[in-house]
């Protein structure tokens, strides 16, 4: 009788749990994890916590479709001591860039444009671009136009502007992701700055994906907002994603926290918090906007590992996204992705096929096609510079038995 209490039990917290990760759940066993290895997972994340280093976290770990971890640990608001909950909302930060990229890929789909086809064939303010010369003394005619393919793999030749170089004066000087601005301008300030470096010459992190978020507005005839709404977050169940956060679920959102490396401390980043009881909105940035639940990042963390498709719902074709995952430049990155390759081959547990990003305030996901699985952590923290995000990896993939 004690031990049917208990089966009842674990199904009735099992249960729950899916209802508040989006995904169903199952005992760890049944599709090769040990439950007794996953319990490594908390004392580690735990002890960031309760040294001061971190506010809190969130950890997930699916496979084969199922959610085998769930852990919430610390707070998603410490001065108001406020835990972190399994519907807590995080802002993603570059965790959107995949997203837009999916976009981006639908569109390809439909036939509107291949990926070689020069972005200014929909945006005029590329056409012609300005290029710096290596050291940035001269301003030359860009040889290259950029093109869509460009633009996913961060070879466009924009930049994010956080140096101290000429070009890095002319992105602040912009303002490129000003609020009250639309993408429109945003794309009309980036024209008039000379590009970094030749279109396809090398690999720089940047405003590529914002503008991507621009592209799917002009393909589409939509709002970038409401295409993401409408064509990904609402099929794929994703109540939680957007561009803001109504008043309604302000509580829910996660307090913003940065470490001072200076002073060794976590101090909270006052911008942004979740204080009151009105609409938080944010610039509609396809690279970094986005705010999201761990529910809705592993349903579309999901379709990528199912090809596509999830729940009887297809996003994209199964081509689509192994073309996605495809290793094209420098055999690391791919179409949104970072990309474990056998030429780059890992310094940590990890498989190759896996493909993966994380965001600013040290939020983290991967996918592993080959071991079908899936990793998401959630947290807080910019300028982080613990390895956490390294050791949860670990920490999953030694909980694997087949």
């Amino acid at each position: 009788m004690r031990k049917f209490t208990c089966v009842c039990l674990l199904l009735f917290c099992i249960t729950t749990l899916a209802f508040a990760q989006g995904l169903p759940m199952a005992v760890p066993e049944t599709v090769g994890v040990s439950t007794e290895r996953l319990e490594r997972i908390r004392p580690v994340m735990q002890g960031y916590v309760d040294d001061g280093n971190l506010p809190g976290f969130l950890t997930v770990v699916a496979r084969r479709g199922k959610i085998v971890h769930f852990e919430t640990i610390g707070m998603r608001d410490v001065e108001n001591k406020k835990p972190v909950e399994p519907d807590t909302i995080f802002r993603i930060y570059s965790m959107s860039k995949p997203v837009t990229s999916v976009a981006v890929m639908m569109l390809y789909e439909e036939g509107h444009f291949q990926l070689g086809t020069p972005v200014s064939r929909f945006i005029p303010e590329f056409k012609n671009m300005k290029v710096y010369n290596e050291d940035q003394t001269e301003i030359l005619d860009a040889k290259k136009e950029i093109t869509i393919k460009h633009l996913l793999m961060h070879t466009a030749g924009l930049t994010y502007g956080w140096g101290n170089k000429p070009v890095d004066e002319r992105y602040k000087e912009a303002n490129i992701f000003e609020r009250g601005t639309t993408l429109a301008d945003m794309v009309k300030k980036l024209g008039d700055i000379p590009l970094v470096h030749e279109p396809d010459e090398r690999w720089t992190y940047g405003v590529s994906v914002d503008v991507l978020g621009y592209l799917v507005e002009v393909v589409s005839g939509m709002p970038f907002e409401a295409f993401l709404q409408t064509r990904l977050f609402e099929p794929l169940g994703m109540v939680d994603t957007a561009f803001s956060v109504p008043p309604e679920k302000v509580d829910r959102f996660a307090a913003l926290y940065r470490h001072n490396r200076r002073e060794g401390l976590m101090a909270r980043v006052e911008r942004d918090a979740p204080l009151a009881n009105d609409e938080l909105s944010f610039f509609p940035s396809g690279g970094g906007g986005l705010v999201s639940t761990a529910a809705d990042y592993m349903r579309f963390s999901q379709m990528l590992l199912n090809g596509g498709e999830l729940d009887g719902v297809r996003i994209l074709g199964k081509k689509t996204v192994e073309l996605m995952r495809y290793p094209h430049h420098d055999d690391w990155f791919g179409l949104g992705f970072r990309v474990v390759t056998r030429k780059d081959p890992p310094n940590t547990l990890n498989s190759v096929g896996n493909f993966s990003w994380g965001g600013a305030a040290a939020t983290t996901f991967w996918i592993d096609p080959q071991e079908e699985l899936i990793g998401l952590l959630m947290t807080q923290l910019l300028n982080n510079r613990y390895p956490f995000q390294q050791q949860f990896r670990v920490l999953t993939y030694q909980a694997l038995t087949e």
